[in-house]
């Protein structure tokens, strides 16, 4: 494991979007190791509930799930709640998908599987873009 985990302000809340109990619980655990406070949800819909509901800084979603798949999810985040920055993630990796989730505003692409640190890595990455954006705005924006 990496030895700077942990150096981002652990008041982060991330939403995990997975229809796959074992990804949901791996992810929860790489992330709560990590300091993360992490809500875990087996689908779109269930998503949106929780999103309206609560504040969430990051989600991380899958793209394949039953019933409403991760675009539709990121459709809908973007379309109420455009600043949450969103990690898809996908065992279909194709050049398709990636450039889909691209021009839907997603903020990277892991593919599935990823090893913990890729996934803490890639948090890391989009963290700090944001702070970078956050940093960039006017303050009259």
């Amino acid at each position: 494991m990496d030895s700077n985990r942990g150096e981002f302000l652990n008041t982060m809340k991330i939403l995990v979007v997975d229809d796959e109990p074992i990804v949901l619980d791996s992810c929860r655990k790489v992330l709560e190791e990590d300091g993360f406070d992490v809500r875990l949800v087996p689908s779109a819909d269930e998503a949106l509930k929780v999103i309206e509901g609560d504040k969430f800084d990051l989600l991380l979603v899958d793209v394949k799930m039953p019933k409403h798949d991760g675009m539709y999810l990121m459709q809908k985040v973007k379309e109420q709640w455009p600043d949450i920055p969103i990690i898809v993630m996908s065992g279909y990796t194709t050049a398709a998908t990636i450039t889909d989730g691209a021009k839907m505003g997603a903020a990277a692409f892991i593919a599935k599987p990823f090893t913990p640190d890729e996934l803490i890595r890639e948090l890391r990455q989009v963290i700090q873009k944001e702070k970078q954006h956050e940093k960039t705005k006017s303050p009259c924006n």
